[in-house]
């Protein structure tokens, strides 16, 4: 720690708020060591990870610490106990960031507490930091550290809650307490209350319509301006409360519209306005008249519209105006216009040709209502004979100056279906003749027509053989039909009115070669045609499904459908025990050239050949194989003799025991054989051979070696056991046997009961060397 002159030298400031802080914390502390609002905790002697550290903050916890102010971290260094390894913060390297991880939010410029020198990422990894807690030097600053490393855990327990603040607010955290930090244009203790503007009201010959989604005239309200018709805005159209409690804009005016200024009234004529609320303004109306003899040219009244438009232009008046006039055929005519030609006040004279008499007024006036005062006259002329029309025919004629008068023309026509015989016009001459007689109207003929091959004609005429009028029907013979439709008429153009139709042979469907078939036909009358005879024939492989041959019928159908050719089939193959096979089929399963590949599974063998075809007889080019199990060698052929018996010397090497199971068969694929060995024998080898796919046993066979310490061993319990077999017969065989080695011993040299070998054998008068 620190000597106590240090903090001495501390600002007044800070030791205040340290005693402030301190005293918060004793008055406000549990037993277990926080405050009941934003609260600190620490694990108690156990150092973890900065993994471990977070998720056991956040198991017991809010989360790691995220310090937010100086004040917190001298709050810390006073409240902490010191941990030799110091404490892990919630600050770690993101993306090259260091970001607070419990708010995800990254460190600042000013917010940073780093000590001297740091963080200078000695090493690789260095992405977590510590704080030096009561460490003396830097203390409680900051260190980058490798995030394995153990160091006391460092969390805190939010203040912060969902009910604390409004929606308006963010909850910010504090020692011991939390304050609400207000959206703009909120306010209150929670932030539940919205800033209010001054209340808007109606314009004058307006409307306002507000929307108020945080209370009446508080921020975010807002309001739309309407003015009445005719009326238009002087202003912002919208207001929006703002955060400052003052409207965006000031409140609009309606002001009425204005139209255009109009000039004087219109020449030779009046005007007469009415302006009921300002001159010119909306729903002011003007009215127009005209002088005597003169008519208005545009609407009698416009009005000022809510658009601040007229309704109409300014009318305007102009002279009454009558029909224009021309003289009387072989006559003159005379005017006088003192406005205009043919105007109001205008008047005209007439005279005639010698030889026409005029009818009607000699003068004309052109009054105020656009009327002359009478028709214009005429000059008749003479009349000739009345004609009519010609038998079958009309008459239209032109009269300049009477029905059959001079001048007349007459043009003559025919009815449909009939020819002028004769010029078509005549003309009345001045002598009252015609010019020429009246024609005759005759009826048009038509070229001669004949029955049609396989057929037959009939025909009715109403003015003569093939004349206009005349109709004819067509039939055909059976098996025919009419290439055409069945009647004709001569038309008034000389015309048939259709060509005469052919018999033709009736056709029948197309017919197609079957699908792997032929088809040979014979046609009188045209391929597919009414006659025709087709047979049909399959590929080898292949049945026709249906009788050969079929006919074209009368009816134009066809005798018999046509057949199918369908190709043979196999008997249905199913895949070999312990075997798969796989086969193409050209045409349809198991069908004349499908194609079938067999093979076995592994550790079995195909008999026969592996593949298989469907000749064109439907038959298999052979039977179908099977799949043999994959044998190996019979091992009791390879194992060496039977164990000796107990009465003879025991062997150095030994055949051992097999225990065999066989699950496809004896000592084939997946057999399983077991080897063990006699007691005082080892196994040389693997203990387990199998039978593999390829037919060979996995190992070699293994043998039985003696094992030498067991023999002896075994050799000198037998001594025990006859030993102890043999006390029962009396010491004295003992005795006489003790004797008998030491006659023999005697010879090889001296003997002494107290000899070394005596000592190191229980009993070396039964040793087996």
């Amino acid at each position: 720690m620190l000597p106590w002159s240090n903090y001495l030298r501390q600002s007044l400031y800070n030791r205040l708020l340290v005693i402030l802080l301190m005293t918060i914390y004793h008055d406000l502390t549990g037993e277990t060591g926080g405050v009941q609002a934003w609260t600190y905790n620490y694990s108690v002697n156990q150092n973890l990870d900065w993994d471990s550290a977070r998720q056991w903050c956040r198991q017991h916890y809010t989360d790691m610490v995220a310090i937010q102010n100086q004040e917190e971290i001298v709050y810390l260094n006073t409240m902490l106990p010191r941990n030799s390894q110091y404490y892990w913060i919630g600050l770690r390297k993101v993306n090259e960031m260091w970001t607070w991880m419990g708010t995800n939010k990254t460190l600042t410029k000013e917010a940073e507490n780093w000590a001297a020198g740091e963080p200078n990422n000695v090493g690789d990894g260095q992405d977590c930091v510590e704080i030096y807690i009561k460490r003396g030097k830097d203390e409680a600053k900051w260190n980058d550290e490798r995030c394995t490393k153990k160091k006391g855990a460092l969390c805190y327990t939010a203040s912060c809650s969902e009910h604390c603040c409004s929606t308006h607010a963010e909850c910010l955290e504090n020692i011991g307490n939390y304050t609400c930090q207000c959206d703009p244009g909120f306010k209150g203790p929670r932030c539940q209350e919205a800033v209010a503007c001054d209340t808007v009201s109606d314009p004058d010959q307006g409307s306002v319509n507000c929307d108020h989604p945080h209370g009446l005239f508080a921020f975010n309200s807002s309001c739309q301006f309407h003015c009445a018709r005719g009326y238009q805005l002087l202003g912002a159209s919208q207001l929006l409360c703002q955060a400052t409690g003052f409207w965006d804009h000031p409140a609009a005016q309606c002001q009425v519209k204005q139209c255009p200024s109009l000039d004087s009234g219109p020449h030779r004529g009046t005007m007469n306005c009415s302006n009921p609320i300002a001159l010119h303004s909306y729903n002011s109306t003007c009215e127009f008249s005209c002088d005597l003899g003169f008519d208005l040219i545009g609407p009698d009244r416009i009005q000022c519209d809510h658009t601040g438009q007229w309704t109409g232009n300014v009318s305007t008046c102009t002279v009454v105006r009558c029909g224009p006039l021309s003289p009387p055929a072989m006559g003159n005519m005379s005017c006088v216009d003192p406005l205009g030609a043919s105007s109001f006040t205008s008047s005209c004279g007439f005279s005639c040709e010698e030889g026409y008499l005029l009818r009607g007024d000699i003068n004309l006036t052109c009054l105020s209502t656009g009327q002359w005062t009478n028709h214009t006259p005429a000059c008749e002329p003479l009349q000739c004979d009345v004609l009519t029309s010609p038998p079958h025919g009309s008459m239209n004629c032109s009269d300049l100056y009477g029905q059959f008068h001079y001048g007349s023309q007459c043009l003559f026509s025919c009815e449909e279906g009939f020819l002028l015989n004769g010029l078509a016009d005549t003309e009345c001459t001045s002598l009252g003749t015609w010019s020429r007689r009246a024609p005759l109207c005759l009826a048009q003929q038509c070229d001669v027509l004949t029955s049609p091959s396989h057929g037959s004609m009939n025909c009715s005429d109403l003015y003569g053989q093939f004349h206009y009028g005349s109709q004819c029907l067509f039939s055909c013979e059976e098996g025919f039909l009419l290439n055409g439709l069945a009647d004709t008429e001569c038309t008034s153009l000389g015309t048939w009115s259709r060509r005469a139709p052919l018999c033709l042979a009736q056709q029948c469907d197309v017919l197609t070669s079957p699908s792997h078939g032929s088809m040979n036909c014979s046609d009188l009358y045209g391929q597919f045609h009414y006659g025709s005879q087709c047979l049909f024939s399959c590929e080898e492989g292949f049945l026709l499904n249906g009788l050969a041959d079929t006919e074209c019928t009368s009816l134009g159908t066809w005798s018999r459908r046509a057949p199918l050719c369908l190709v043979r089939h196999c008997p249905l193959l199913v895949e070999p025990w312990r075997g798969w096979m796989n086969c193409t089929h050209p045409y349809s399963p198991f069908s004349y050239s499908s194609h079938c590949l067999l093979q076995c599974n592994e550790g079995f063998l195909l008999t026969g050949a592996p593949t298989m075809h469907c000749n064109a007889l439907g038959v298999w080019s052979q039977d179908l194989p099977s799949c043999q199990v994959v044998q190996c060698e019979n091992l009791l052929h390879r194992l060496p003799s039977p164990p000796p018996t107990p009465s003879s010397t025991p062997p150095p090497t030994l055949g051992p025991s097999m225990n065999c199971s066989h699950s496809l068969g004896e000592f084939s694929f997946s057999s399983l054989c077991l080897f063990t060995c006699s007691k005082g024998y080892y196994l040389n080898g693997t203990e387990e051979l199998s039978c593999t796919s390829e037919g060979q046993w996995s190992d070699l066979v293994p043998s039985c070696q003696r094992n030498i310490t067991s023999v002896q061993e075994s050799s000198r319990m037998l001594v025990y056991a006859v030993v102890g077999a043999a006390s029962a017969a009396g010491l004295l065989l003992l005795l006489g046997l003790g004797m008998l080695v030491a006659k023999k011993l005697s010879k090889k040299g001296d003997f002494n009961f107290e000899n070394s070998l005596w000592e190191e054998r229980e009993n070396p008068a039964f040793e087996i060397s």
